[in-house]
């Protein structure tokens, strides 16, 4: 099990961009496929994508020891400027690519504006795991910004969508977000996988012992996370893949702003990371929670507010098809840093 998941993970890119062609290709080459995964779809959840996610976020969470998230949640200095990235230069950022570089698609720059304002609670821990982040420090950072995102994203996107977005000609407009909305989509795609890694690590440490768990149990469910993750990206694209080929300047549109935002986003988290003196652990989980964002909520979101059909949705959709090959990207980039500012 370990020669395969050193296998994986030397190769993970070539699998990566394989698996995006595999599900390109099924979605837009073979009739019924991709509505036949669609039909199993329980409102605006797909049942395969959201296993896929579950599965994916388990065996990292699985190995954190969450009883040292007191202690790597120490530092204020850290915390502070993370939070300031996360949540105030972030959705300004995307806020002001969205309206710079999508002028005349206003459906668009709304679905980025909702993309912008919540922060990654799951694929992040995928991110910072493959680049060796600081497991505990990722999952107190996650577990804080599910909870910010419940209480404040619906005052967030009013801020944005109704008060910021009319001083740039957009029209205003107010989204009826519920606060069980928002904790339904948290729970689900964060507190199931959450809830297996706790009562897995209690049961299975207290009956086998901490040697068994970390020795025996991690080295086998390891893989399931890029396993999971490569299976994830073949139905992430094949549900879109007639629209990835039928729309590609639109798909272009919509992706330049994100790329440009993961990039800047990443870079600066790990600048200022490095100017604090903290290690490349920590730094990689601050810079990989301030890159990514909260696609499956955006997604729900959107759906739900404007309709599948819509261009919010269109960007939601387009958005974690961007954001994998491109922090996958920025794992290799955390690797440079590291080899470049940490040696």
């Amino acid at each position: 099990m370990k020669t395969r998941l050193k296998f994986l993970d030397r190769y993970l890119t070539l699998w990566i961009f394989l698996a995006m062609g595999i599900g390109v290709a099924l979605g837009y080459g073979v009739d019924g496929f991709a509505d036949g995964i669609n039909e199993l779809s329980v409102g605006t959840t797909n049942i395969p994508l959201a296993i896929g996610l579950i599965l994916m976020m388990y065996p990292p969470l699985a190995k954190v020891d969450f009883a040292k998230i007191p202690s790597v949640l120490s530092n204020p200095k850290l915390l502070i400027s993370s939070f300031i990235i996360t949540w105030i230069v972030g959705p300004l950022l995307m806020f002001l690519l969205a309206v710079n570089l999508l002028s005349g698609y206003p459906e668009y720059i709304t679905g980025l504006i909702i993309i912008g304002l919540a922060p990654c609670i799951a694929m992040v821990i995928v991110w910072s795991e493959l680049a060796q982040g600081n497991r505990e420090l990722t999952a107190g950072l996650v577990g804080i910004n599910s909870l910010l995102q419940v209480f404040f994203f619906s005052a967030y996107a009013y801020f944005y969508l109704e008060i910021v977005a009319p001083w740039w000609g957009i029209p205003g407009l107010s989204l009826d977000i519920t606060f069980w909305e928002i904790a339904k989509t948290v729970g689900f795609y964060l507190g199931i996988p959450f809830a297996a890694a706790v009562i897995s690590r209690w049961v299975l440490i207290r009956s086998k012992g901490m040697e068994w768990f970390n020795r025996k149990y991690l080295p086998v469910v390891s893989p399931i996370t890029l396993i999971a993750l490569l299976l994830t990206i073949v139905i992430m694209f094949a549900l879109k893949g007639e629209t990835l080929v039928s729309l590609p300047l639109d798909v272009l549109r919509v992706a330049l702003p994100l790329v440009i935002f993961f990039v800047v986003m990443f870079f600066l988290m790990f600048w200022v990371s490095r100017k604090l003196g903290v290690s490349y652990a920590d730094a990689a989980s601050v810079s990989f929670t301030a890159s990514g964002n909260n696609f499956e909520l955006a997604i729900a979101v959107s759906i739900g507010v404007f309709g599948l059909n819509s261009g919010q949705a269109f960007a939601g959709v387009i958005g974690p098809l961007v954001e994998v090959p491109a922090l996958i990207l920025l794992v290799k980039a955390a690797y440079w840093l590291k080899n470049k500012w940490w040696k």
